[in-house]
């Protein structure tokens, strides 16, 4: 049996490590022509690769025109989402951050040319936040709203998001193990996720064609403990 991706043309932004290289990578072996578009790509056996600041709307619109129609849009790109009280409320790192995971999410879906579907990457943040995560939680409730408003606007191409829990991915820094041992700990499954089983999540919304404004969160019981 074919998969359904067989043939179909995938551009990841952000795809240069954690979850975007798994997706590109799940992606590419489920028969898909894949591209990545970050500011750095790493070379990838059987993945084409666009270096663009995605921060940057004339970029990405150049991007795209070289990249051409594609099937399915996926954005995952984005820094970690930092812990910040609003006591010490830092406004120029908080429109930083909201510019990679929101603004340029709107720059990438104005430029590409999509024929199929839209994933979005949202987070468990808007669902559960804890001191400290105003600016995070904001940020991945504004992305959900966005999908589902996109998903009406755009229609009858899909839009979706994915929304993650903690994930053992660099997005997390190279000393993180403490964390993930920490968060695991107080899961019903009793570890973080990985990264290859997050991209599952996004190849089943760009084959799902019964999905659009559906936000799927893969997060090992985190909102239910």
């Amino acid at each position: 049996m074919k998969s359904t991706l067989d043939g179909q043309r995938v551009a990841i932004l952000g795809g240069s490590s954690g979850i975007g290289l798994a997706t590109a990578q799940a992606a590419r072996d489920a028969g898909a022509e894949v591209t990545i578009v970050s500011r750095k790509p790493q070379a990838q056996p059987g993945i084409a690769t666009h270096s663009a600041d995605l921060t940057d709307p004339e970029a990405v619109a150049d991007t795209f025109r070289e990249v051409g129609e594609i099937d399915h849009l996926v954005y995952t790109a984005g820094e970690p989402l930092e812990l910040m009280e609003i006591s010490a409320l830092d406004r120029d790192r908080a429109r930083t951050l909201f510019g990679l995971r929101y603004f340029s999410v709107l720059d990438a879906v104005k430029a590409a040319n999509v024929t199929t579907s839209i994933t979005l990457t949202t987070g468990i943040a808007k669902d559960r936040p804890g001191p400290g995560w105003a600016v995070a939680a904001s940020i991945c409730g504004a992305v959900e709203a966005l999908t589902k408003a996109l998903a009406v606007e755009l229609a009858p191409l899909r839009v979706n998001a994915v929304s993650p829990g903690v994930v053992r991915s660099p997005l997390w820094g190279p000393d993180a193990e403490q964390l993930y041992s920490d968060v695991g700990k107080t899961l019903p499954l009793q570890r973080v996720g990985e990264v290859e089983e997050i991209a599952q999540a996004y190849l089943y919304l760009m084959t799902q064609p019964w999905a659009t404004g559906t936000i799927l969160t893969i997060d090992g019981g985190t909102v239910i403990a």
